[in-house]
């Protein structure tokens, strides 16, 4: 679990529920022997200039291009993005080929569940969105697993799997066993 800020503890019972361990990742040295990683929903912008200023972006974005399977959930999907719509600079990894409309959604007085339907899964999930982002564009090599009103909310390219929702909050585990079984 990236644990800089966000709602990464909600993640870590989820894995725990799923009989695997979880670290805090908060340093560099705590991305040593990790198997997968999981990049929280909070605010993205203030978790990757804490990540960037305990000297994490780089060695994450490594191990991320080396194919360390990740989830990256609404802010963790901004933190993962080539881009976003937005015109002020944040911190980003640039791991995942998509630009990133942030709280498209609307604001969070507009937050919604919605049941919907994911390639792969094997029935409907509910899906929390906060504040949520939504994928404004895909690059090649991203393969699109899930829609809302024609907008990517969950996505896939190579080992990263990301959501623009907070599949923690529903205890469904389904995706972050997605992940798992990539490492």
């Amino acid at each position: 679990m990236l644990a800089l800020q966000g709602d990464y503890r909600e993640h870590t019972l989820v894995v725990r529920s799923l009989g695997h361990e979880a670290v805090l990742v908060r340093l560099p040295e705590h991305l040593d022997d990790l198997d997968a990683i999981v990049l929280p929903g909070g605010e993205s912008t203030t978790m990757g200039k804490l990540a960037d200023r305990f000297g994490l972006l780089e060695p994450l974005r490594e191990r991320i291009r080396e194919g360390l399977p990740t989830l990256g959930t609404c802010a963790g999907m901004v933190l993962l993005a080539g881009s976003t719509t937005e015109g002020f600079e944040q911190p980003l990894l640039g791991v995942l080929d998509v630009v990133v409309r942030r709280n498209a959604f609307g604001p969070q007085v507009e937050s919604f569940e919605s049941r919907i339907e994911v390639d792969g899964l094997d029935a409907p999930m509910t899906a929390v969105f906060i504040r949520a982002p939504w994928i404004e564009k895909t690059g090649d090599g991203v393969e699109v697993l899930a829609e809302i009103g024609g907008h990517p909310v969950v996505i896939r390219q190579g080992s990263i799997v990301a959501t623009s929702f907070h599949p923690e909050l529903t205890g469904d585990g389904r995706l972050h066993q997605m992940m798992l079984e990539e490492a």
